[in-house]
């Protein structure tokens, strides 16, 4: 929790309230709820009431004319520390990195605390604690959206560290936003898991009636006893609290802005599923735990390019955006298509000693560059096919081998290998998986 800045705090002593306190707020309009906490990601000058109906709302200080105290209520922060372990139960490390679920509600006052601490984040659902032993920290709070390679390749590290001092899994509470991208990363990065790491987060955050939070936390925390050796998410199955899916890091979409079932596997089917009763069953086969300990190898080149191909985009503009990257995914049309103006530049980057891969923007299916003369002449330029790769999964990817190579042979087969379950054989052009 952080103090309020002074703009608010001057209207809250005039009414002599504080955190917790029941308040009538007047203004343009009038609200009662009860006062919330600041965090470091509130406005400055914006006061935050829970409403009786459950949702949060933000107030303006230049739109309170008045703040009048209803009932006072003694509200503080709980102090959370970890229960000892308990005989027979998986070991889970937690690796806190912020986003909408790194929240908890203080179900006394209805206020909801940021999860400064990872303790925080455990209790958020104690409910964990029924499930798994755990262990707990924070490794950074960042908006998901600002994550790099750099956060990609701690995360890795920290997640090895876990895993081979004794934590049976890993669970990384993640912003939704760009968790496909990390799940990705640490996919390629992981080596020889000998546990699962699993991404999870909430669409909707937990001072709302409809959040998923919990439900998603408490479903990872149910995976950690099964014999699993990949990066996987476990989110919401569908709107409703019945099941979360198990979904393979680098075969994931972001489908959905706002559905609590956004993410979807894409050219594949999910993993399993953990049910709302603690079971979980399968439906494809899965990497077991490796025997040995887990390497994380974090070389990763940040400076690619992914270039979506629309009509009229110009050699110009390719080259602007793509002229001092290292290498260059491209998401075609269809099978893998982009106009006649853009193949002579995508011919240079290749003979500059440039990567150039080819992914689709339909996303399900895969590229096919020998059906059409569009793409035979792309495959003589030097293109890469990136087979049924996500345009993401075949950027993160493409960063990963250029971390550890730069020989053109190495990076077309590294390419074209299915490292990290991100190409899929058995998908064939003409089928497609929603």
């Amino acid at each position: 929790m952080v103090e309020y800045p002074e703009p608010v705090r001057e209207k809250l002593d005039a009414a002599k309230a504080s955190l917790g306190d029941h308040v009538r707020v007047s203004g343009e309009r009038t609200y009662e709820g009860v006062v919330m906490p600041h965090t470091e990601f509130s406005g400055p000058d914006i006061l935050v009431l829970k409403l009786d109906t459950g949702y949060n709302v933000g107030i303006p200080t230049a739109e309170i004319s008045a703040i009048e105290l209803l009932k006072r209520t003694n509200a503080s922060v709980p102090t959370r520390v970890l229960p000892p372990p308990k005989a027979g139960k998986p070991l889970a490390a937690i690796l806190g990195t912020g986003g909408t679920i790194a929240s908890y509600v203080d179900y006394r006052t209805g206020a909801v605390h940021p999860a400064v601490t990872a303790e925080d984040l455990v209790f958020s659902v104690p409910e964990i604690l029924e499930a798994c032993n755990v262990r707990a920290r924070m490794i950074y709070s960042v908006f998901s959206e600002n994550l790099t390679a750099k956060e990609w390749q701690e995360l890795a590290v920290e997640a090895a560290r876990e895993l081979n001092g004794g934590a049976d899994a890993v669970i990384i509470p993640h912003g939704t936003d760009t968790l496909h991208f990390t799940s990705a990363a640490l996919a390629f990065m992981l080596r020889g898991l000998t546990g699962p790491v699993i991404l999870v987060g909430s669409q909707r955050s937990s001072d709302r009636p409809s959040s998923d939070a919990a439900f998603n936390l408490l479903c990872a925390a149910r995976l950690a006893a099964e014999d699993l050796g990949e990066v996987v998410s476990c989110l919401h199955h569908e709107t409703g609290d019945t099941a979360c899916a198990i979904l393979r890091g680098t075969k994931i979409r972001k489908m959905h802005a706002s559905r609590r079932d956004a993410f979807k596997a894409i050219n594949e089917r999910p993993l399993g599923l953990v049910h709302a009763d603690g079971r979980v069953t399968w439906s494809a086969p899965t990497e077991p735990r490796g025997k040995g300990s887990t390497v994380a190898e974090i070389g990763m080149d940040p400076d690619v390019a992914l270039v979506t191909f629309h009509p009229g985009l110009t050699a110009r503009r390719f080259e602007a955006q793509t002229h001092d990257a290292h290498g260059i995914v491209i998401a075609g049309t269809g099978l893998g298509h982009v106009s006649d103006e853009l193949v002579p530049p995508i011919r240079k980057a290749v003979r500059d000693g440039r990567a150039v891969v080819m992914t689709t923007q339909c996303l399900n299916g895969r590229v096919g560059l020998r059906v059409y003369d569009k793409g035979r002449d792309l495959l003589a330029a030097g293109v890469i096919p990136g087979e049924d790769m996500l345009p993401e999964v075949a950027l993160v990817k493409l960063m990963w081998v250029l971390g550890h190579t730069k020989d053109p042979d190495e990076i077309r087969e590294l390419m074209m290998t299915n490292l990290a379950g991100e190409i899929n054989p058995t998908i064939t052009m003409d089928e497609y998986v929603f």
